[in-house]
């Protein structure tokens, strides 16, 4: 048997794999097992792309992002319901979006937040187009 010195962040992050894999699997693991499995799950980035999503975290702390895993898995998710189309995104330049916030604020406004106000209008919007596609079916069926 080989002895590997490891630093204390690896061994608590093996000591947390192992349990992570051992409650999934009902079994004891090793080391070992949990280095395959950290190994089959990982994806190696570029180290500088690491740092921005690092930097980005320590930054935007308001966002709820503690770790770039965390970080990480939410933009997958993100990009994945877009691909899926399951969402669409639309864009509006920030400068307008900054606009509407300090109007929906100042103007005292029932909205909390841009969102809110465009949600709003999506709703409301859907809601005429309902009534509008009944008054269509009823005026064919005289």
């Amino acid at each position: 048997m080989k002895t590997l010195r490891i630093s204390d962040d690896a061994h608590q992050k093996l000591t947390g794999m192992l349990g992570e894999i051992t409650a999934q699997t009902m079994k004891m693991q090793t080391y070992t097992d949990a280095i395959e499995s950290m190994l089959s799950q990982s994806v190696i980035l570029p180290p500088e792309l690491l740092n921005e999503t690092q930097s980005f975290i320590e930054e935007n702390k308001k966002l709820g992002y503690t770790t770039r895993e965390e970080f990480i898995r939410d933009a997958i998710r993100y990009r994945l319901s877009f691909l899926r189309n399951e969402v669409e995104y639309i864009e509006i330049p920030k400068e307008d979006y900054e606009k509407m916030e300090q109007a929906i604020e100042e103007m005292d406004t029932p909205f909390c937040c841009v969102e809110d106000f465009i949600n709003q209008q999506v709703q409301t919007l859907l809601e005429k187009y309902d009534s509008w596609v009944k008054q269509k079916e009823a005026f064919r069926k005289r």
